[in-house]
This record gives structure tokens, sequence and C-alpha cells, in this order.
């Protein structure tokens, strides 16, 4: 069990947490959530001992933490097991000890008291099953074998994520604090990490994302606004709807205070000089005054405006895909693709190999060529395309009001521009400021407004979640949700992918596809599908989004 009482944090006038009480029990998972910037990450690290809030105690009894660490670089000189192990510190001192004795040419009696008191440690804290227990876990999160007496720094990016998380995993710690855990993971390790925090029986707080994820790990939502944080029973999904409703509630009572304040007034003012109803108006005088209308809190939580409006519906030929391949680097991205689009048609691009479906949206968009094959989009369309990697478009000196006039129409001038971005969340001076010091999260919402102004009536969109906080994910959500017409896409949200998309296609490992019209989530649960990927791949197929 972890203790929050009285903590509150500002930075200069800014309050992110103000008299935070809260605890969080045992035998469940916590999504902590709210608005970028907001303060999940503070709060996590408040809760580790990492940072000190200006007042107030956390207490965690003598209960042992464990944090998803994000230093990639700070176990380069370890070996990955070691790295996992090292998640349980006090463990690890005890072996590294152990071990020394143990490897001295020479054992003097001092050496053998002390070794049986690191053996009775050991076996206290499980340590002959250390080195299994992180094998299990490195396997449920896609570390091969081959790469765990490897050092760190031998490993990819995603692959240290992948450790780093094994790490804060190992040795069942009383608390588990992870932040945005599900990064760099597919479908496969996404699942598997599911199992693990439904099975675990401590207790367990984290930053994500992915809705899917909340919703089934989830058994409370801990929500930061209005500088505190509120702890709802159940997944994201129950939070959102009571949250809801709650809102509604409030701006409802607001309402009948300032109605009924009105009321009063009218009457003081239309009776005041009348000397028969004087006493009245002097008795709802007294009433207005105890009367308190309260403004409405200013939420931190924000939704952009995201609606594409095609300028023209498709006609009938929208992209035709015959016989595509290309290779990178020697690997087959995919081989004889063919596809044809039809009207209608929302396609989630899925598979193992992130860059074989960034590969495929490049050539569409006209920015490599392919080994062999053609593709050809109809007369009638108009194609917008979002990149995963987005850095060319925001090379040069301009602040985003001149940015965003680039690509909007050319009668249009600055106030078109502050309009737009207003809705886009740049209001005020944040319109003015120079596109090279724009988040990842920035960044995203501007190529999304420039998708936008195109009015294209095909879009491409290369895992467009990636940076956004949850309201913007909502946002762009609903958006292609409401967008009546083709969207090809890639994303790792599980809740996106399954609300948009009527179509998938998979590409395999070896250059294979995959094409089915059916919901993401029957897709996932068909045994012919199942059965196919099987035959592809040689029965060693791995599906992520």
């Amino acid at each position: 069990m972890i203790t929050a009482s009285n903590v509150t944090l500002s930075y200069g006038k800014r309050v992110l947490f103000k008299d935070v009480n809260i605890k969080f029990t045992p035998g469940n998972c916590y999504g902590l959530i709210g608005a970028n910037g907001a303060g999940k990450s503070t709060f996590l690290k408040i809760l580790s001992g990492e940072i000190e809030a200006d007042k107030g105690d956390i207490s965690v009894g003598k209960g042992r933490i464990a944090v998803l660490k994000q230093d990639q670089f700070a176990y380069d000189e370890h070996t990955v097991l070691n790295t996992v192990i090292m998640g349980h510190k006090r463990l690890y001192e005890v072996m590294a000890e152990r071990e020394a004795i143990y490897s001295k040419p020479e054992f003097s009696e001092e050496d053998g008291i002390r070794s049986a008191e690191l053996e009775s440690d050991f076996a206290e804290m499980n340590g002959y099953e250390a080195e299994s227990e992180a094998a299990v876990l490195l396997n449920g999160l896609g570390i091969p074998e081959e790469l765990r007496g490897k050092l760190m720094k031998e490993l990819e990016g995603g692959e240290k994520v992948r450790v780093l998380l094994a790490q804060a995993l190992f040795g069942n710690p009383d608390v588990l604090l992870l932040d945005e855990p599900t990064n760099h993971l597919d479908l496969k390790s996404i699942s598997w990490l599911e199992d693990f925090l439904f099975r675990f029986q401590n207790t367990v707080i984290v930053v994500s994302h992915d809705r899917h994820f909340l919703n089934q790990v989830c058994t409370h939502i801990a929500d930061i606004d209005f500088s505190r944080i509120q702890v709802y029973v159940g997944n994201y999904d129950f939070w959102y709807q009571a949250s809801q409703l709650n809102l509604k509630q409030r701006q409802d009572d607001a309402k009948k205070t300032s109605d009924k304040a009105e009321e009063l007034k009218a009457f003081i003012q239309r009776f005041s000089s009348n000397a028969s109803k004087a006493k009245q108006a002097t008795s709802r005088k007294k009433l207005l005054e105890k009367l308190t209308v309260e403004d409405m809190p200013i939420s931190s939580r924000k939704y952009p405006w995201v609606v594409f409006k095609p300028e023209r519906p498709c006609g009938d030929i929208i992209l035709e895909v015959k016989g595509l391949s290309k290779t990178v680097d020697g690997v087959d991205m995919f081989k004889d693709f063919d596809l044809m689009v039809r009207k209608g048609d929302k396609i989630a691009f899925v598979g193992a190999n992130s860059l074989a479906k960034t590969t495929f949206f490049q050539i569409l968009a006209g920015e490599i060529e392919p080994d062999a094959g053609t593709f050809r989009w109809g007369q009638t369309i108009t194609s917008a395309y979002f990149p995963k990697e987005n850095g060319e478009y925001f090379k040069g000196d301009y602040n985003l009001i001149e940015w965003l006039l680039q690509y909007s129409p050319p009668t249009e001038g600055e106030s078109f521009a502050r309009g737009f971005l207003g809705r886009m969340l740049f209001s005020g001076e944040e319109a003015t400021k120079k596109t090279s010091v724009l988040s990842g999260g920035e960044r995203v919402r501007c190529m999304l407004s420039r998708m936008m102004l195109t009015g294209a009536n095909a879009i491409i969109l290369d895992e467009p979640t990636n940076h956004l906080d949850l309201e913007s994910i909502t946002a762009l959500n609903n958006g292609l949700i409401s967008y009546t017409e083709v969207v090809l896409f890639a994303s790792h949200d599980h809740e996106f992918v399954s609300t948009v998309a009527n179509r998938i296609v998979e590409f395999t490992p070896g250059g294979g596809n995959i094409d089915r019209t059916m919901q993401f989530d029957d897709y996932l649960e068909s045994a012919e599908v199942n059965a196919a990927r099987d035959q592809l791949c040689n029965g060693h197929a791995e599906l992520s989004l």
C-alpha cells in the first residue's frame, strides 16, 4: 500500500497538485490519467521518491517500490539478464557479494560465515529462482534467449525498453509504478502484460495513453484535474461515462443557481420601490446575498477539433495495387501484393514489421519507388498523407501562423490561421511560437491541421496516435469514425483500430499478406485467419499492431 497525505506541488504560480490525499491499496491497479502537462509522470516521481513535493508526505511502509526506468543507457555495461535482476536491488547486491566470495581462490573462515548469511538472505528472497523468473519475463515481452547474455548497449532502443519493463516487474514488488509501459510493445507482448498485471496481487499505478490497455487492467482510475486527484472505481470507459455525468450535473447545478439569482434580481428591481412589496423585496435581497454562484473550475482537459471534410466523394476507382514488391536491406516487406480499395473502406494495416507498413505508405505517397508492381489512384481521388516521421515538415524559421498559411487557401490570412490553430489548442500567444520548439504532440496536431485543409477523400495515416494525449486521441478517433470516405492507416492503439477499421490487411513475415473485411477484434479471434497466418509464416508468426 502507498499513501499520499496533503501533497502539494507548484512550479512558480502554476499549481500541479494541492492538498492531495489518496490511498492506493494492494490488489488494485490504478490508471493515472490527465491532460498533457497535468502532472502524471511528476506524481509518479513523487510517489517513488525521485522528487519531493512542496509539502505533504508519502508513506510506503516497509514495502518495495519498483519503477519503470526511462533512461535507456543506464545499464549499457550490464547483461540483459543482470539488468532484469537489478530490479530487486537488495537481491542483486546479495548475488554479487555471494559470487565474489565463491570466486576467491582461498576461502577463509570469515568467508564461510558470511556466505552462510548470504545464502540465507538469498533463499529468503527466492534468489535460486531469479534467473528463471527473469527469463519468463523476458520471454513474455519478446526478448529471445540469444539476447539475454548480451550487454544492454548491444540492443536496439525498443529492446532496451522491454528489458527495463521486465526489470520493473521482477521480484514481485509491493508497489509497481509504470509510465507508458506499452510503448514499443507489439500486440502479443501487450496481451502478455495485461495478463501479468491482472494476476498481480500487489499495488499497480500506471500511466498510459492506450485506452484498451487501461480498460483491460485497471480496477480504478485516478484522474488528475482541477489541481487535485479524484479516484473512480472501474476502468477507463466507466471513468469517462461517470466523469461526463458528473460534469453535466455540476453544469446543471450552476445553471439552476444562476437562474435563481437572476429571478431574485428581477423581483428586487421590479418591486423595491413598491411599498406593498418592499418587505418581500428586502427578503429576497437577503436570500440573494446568501446565494453563491460558483464558477465552474477550468479543466486542464481540452479536446482539439479534428474534422476531415472531403471536397468531393470518391468515384468508383479509388486505389488499385497490382503485384507490388519491395525489399529493404535484403528483407521482403511485401511480395506480389495486390489490393483493391473500395468505397467506404477504412483499412487498418497490421503486422509484426512496422517498416513494411511505413514502406507501403511511402510508396503510395510517392516518396519511394517499389521494386516491382504498380499502383494507381482513381481520377476523382485526392489523398493526404500523415508520415510517422514528420521532421521534414518543420524545417525553417516559421511561427505556427506562417507554417499553417503554407497549406491554407491563398485567399486566407492571419485571422483564418489563428482561428484554425485555436481549435487545435494553439490559442493566443501559442499561435506565434516557433515550429522548431514544438513538442511531439504539438507537431502531430499541426500535421492533422495540414491534412484537414486538403479536403482529401483518401487519408493515409502512419501511427498518428504516437505522442498524443488521451483527449487528442479521442478527438482524432471520433473524427475518423465520422469521416465518410477512405482511410488507410496503421496504429498501435487497439481501441483506435477496433473502432475505426472495417477491413484488416496484415503484412506477414516473408512478404505475404492476409486481407479480410471484418472488425479487428473478430480478426484477432478468427480461427481461419490464424490458420492462414500459420501457413504463410510456417508456424512462426507474430501479430503486432
